[in-house]
C-alpha cells in the first residue's frame, strides 16, 4: 500500500488494539465537534447546488459530507482477490482487485481478524469478504473496513462452477440443438489464444501441416487474470462481426483451476452461445473441463486437437480423391463391360445375327395361314353348295310342277273369263256340262265335264294323300 494510505491507517485504526480505541475515541470527538459546529448558525450554503465562486465551500466541509454519505452505505459481501498485504501491528492493510476486472480499492482490518484463518491469506489468495465502505478525511481517501473475510478454496470454486453449469444447461444453453456444424474447409480461422503461448504455436504449426493454404487472423490476449475475460470477450466479438471468419478458435494451454477461470466466467459463455460464427474450445488438457467447453459448438480436448479437427489432412483428403477417381473409374469400367456384354449377348442372337430370318418366319406362316382359310373357305363353300342342292332338291320335290312332271293334272272349275277358280276335289264339283280348266306339266287346256262317272278298275289303286282330288 501507498505511503500516504499508510500514514492515513492510524488515524484510523492505530498501530493497535488500545490505539485502535483511542483513533475511535477520537474519531467520536471529532464527530461530536463538528456536529456542534453544524448546529451553529452558518453563512455557508446548505447545498452543494447552492455553491458558488462568491460562496465556495471550505474543503473540510466537502470531506465531511463525503464522509456522511459514504459511511450511510451498508456493509457488503465481496469476491476479490488480494493483490497486496501489510501487517502493522494489530493491523493490516490490503489491496482487493475484482476477479475478472482491472479494478482495486484499498481496506484495512484487524490483525485478530487475519489469525482467524485457518490457512494463512497471502497475496494472490481469492477471498470473500464482508466490508463496508469508509472515507479518510485526513487524506481524502475511500477505504473498505473489513469486518470478516473469508479465503475462497478450491472445493468452494468448484462448487460455484458446477452450480453455474447447472444453471446454464437449465437454460438449453449446452443442447445439441444449439451446437453449430464445422464447416468442411474453412478459408479463415480466427484464434483467440495467450500472446506467443505454446498453445497458439501448436494450432498454427498443426494446422499448417494438414491444411498449408489455411489463413490464420490471430488475435493475442491475456488468458488467465482479472482481464481475460475483457479481453477474451473484446476478441470474441470482433472476429465473430468479420464475416471473412469460418471458424473461432479459443485455445489456451493447461494451468491451476484459478488460471481456468476465466473460461467459466458467466458472460463470456453466453457470448460465446449468441456467437454466430461457430466456436472450438481448446482449454488446458483433456482432465480440464471449464463451461467455455460445454457451451462451443466443438470441444477439443487439446489446442493440438483443435487444430486437427478444425481443419482437414490435406494427404488424407488427396488420399479420398484419388479412392473417389479409382470407385468411379472402377464402377464406369464395369458398367461398359457389362453393356457390353449385353450389346454382344444381342447381337450374338440368331435373330440379329440374320434379321431376314424373322420376316420369312412370318412369311412362312402367312403362306400357311392363307391355305388353310383358303382350303376352310373352300370346304365351306363345297358343303354349302351341297345343302344349297339338297334343299333345292328337296323344294322342287316337293313343288306342284314335279307332280305336273309326273302326269298329274289340276283341275279347275272354269269362270266366265275363262280362267279356273274352284279346285275339284270331289266329283260333285262338277256335274255334266261344267266347264272346266285342266292344267298339266307343259300348259293349260279347257274342258267339259261329262258327269260322275263309276270308278275303273285299274284305279282301284289308293293314290297319295297329297295327289288325291288331283287326277
Amino acid at each position: 500500500m501507498a505511503a500516504e494510505d499508510m500514514g492515513a491507517g492510524p488515524g484510523a485504526m492505530g498501530t493497535g488494539s488500545s490505539a485502535g480505541r483511542a483513533a475511535t475515541t477520537g474519531a467520536a470527538g471529532g464527530a461530536a465537534s463538528g456536529d456542534a459546529e453544524a448546529q451553529a448558525p452558518s453563512t455557508l450554503p446548505a447545498t452543494a447546488a447552492e455553491t458558488s465562486p462568491n460562496h465556495p465551500w471550505p474543503l473540510h466541509v466537502l470531506s465531511r459530507k463525503l464522509k456522511a454519505h459514504i459511511e450511510r452505505a451498508p456493509a457488503v459481501w465481496i469476491e476479490a482477490q488480494i493483490i497486496e498485504l501489510n501487517r502493522r501491528g494489530g493491523s493490516a492493510f490490503a489491496t482487493l482487485r475484482d476477479t475478472d476486472a482491472e479494478i482495486s480499492l484499498p481496506a484495512s482490518l484487524w490483525s485478530n481478524v487475519l489469525d482467524r484463518q485457518k490457512t494463512p491469506l497471502e497475496r494472490g489468495s481469492r477471498v470473500v469478504a464482508l466490508v463496508k465502505p469508509e472515507f479518510w478525511m485526513k487524506t481524502g481517501r475511500l477505504n473498505m473496513s473489513v469486518r470478516d473475510i473469508r479465503p475462497v478454496g478450491l472445493g468452494d470454486l468448484l462448487a460455484r462452477i458446477e452450480q453455474l453449469r447447472q444453471a446454464l444447461a437449465a437454460e438449453g444453453l449446452f443442447a445439441d440443438s444449439r451446437k453449430k456444424p464445422l464447416p468442411l474447409l474453412p478459408h479463415r480461422i480466427g484464434l483467440i489464444t495467450g500472446r506467443d503461448s505454446d498453445a497458439k504455436k501448436d494450432v498454427l504449426r498443426n494446422a499448417a501441416l494438414r491444411w498449408p493454404a489455411v489463413e490464420f487472423d490471430v488475435r493475442e490476449v491475456a488468458v488467465q487474470g482479472n482481464t481475460a475475460v475483457s479481453q477474451v470477450l473484446a476478441a470474441l466479438r470482433k472476429l465473430d462481426a468479420d464475416p471473412h471468419i469460418d471458424v473461432i478458435v479459443i485455445a489456451r494451454g493447461g494451468g491451476a483451476l484459478e488460471d481456468l477461470l476465466p473460461f467459466s466466467n458467466e458472460e463470456l459463455i453466453r457470448a460465446v452461445a449468441a456467437a454466430a460464427t461457430p466456436v472450438v474450445s481448446a482449454i488446458g488438457h483433456e482432465a480440464d473441463r471449464p463451461i467455455l467447453d460445454d457451451v462451443a459448438d466443438l470441444r477439443a480436448s487439446t489446442p493440438t486437437d483443435a487444430a486437427k479437427r478444425v481443419v482437414p489432412d490435406v494427404s488424407e483428403e488427396l488420399a479420398k480423391v484419388r479412392m473417389a477417381r479409382e470407385y468411379l473409374n472402377r464402377s464406369i469400367l464395369r458398367l461398359l463391360d457389362r453393356e457390353s456384354d449385353r450389346l454382344h449377348a444381342l447381337r450374338s442372337r440368331p435373330v440379329m445375327a440374320s434379321p431376314e430370318v424373322m420376316v420369312t418366319a412370318r412369311q412362312d406362316d402367312i403362306t400357311r395361314l392363307r391355305k388353310h382359310a383358303h382350303t376352310a373357305v373352300s370346304s365351306a363353300v363345297v358343303r354349302a353348295l351341297d345343302q344349297v342342292h339338297h334343299l333345292k332338291a328337296r323344294v322342287r320335290a316337293l313343288s306342284p310342277q314335279m307332280t305336273l312332271d309326273r302326269g298329274y293334272a289340276v283341275v279347275q272349275v272354269a269362270g266366265a273369263d275363262g280362267i279356273g277358280h274352284d279346285v275339284v276335289r270331289n266329283p260333285g264339283q262338277a256335274p255334266h256340262g261344267t266347264p272346266l280348266t285342266v292344267r298339266v306339266a307343259e300348259g293349260r287346256f279347257g274342258a267339259v265335264a261329262d258327269g260322275v262317272l263309276p270308278p275303273a278298275a285299274s284305279e282301284a289303286t289308293e293314290l297319295p294323300a297329297n295327289e288325291r282330288g288331283s287326277r
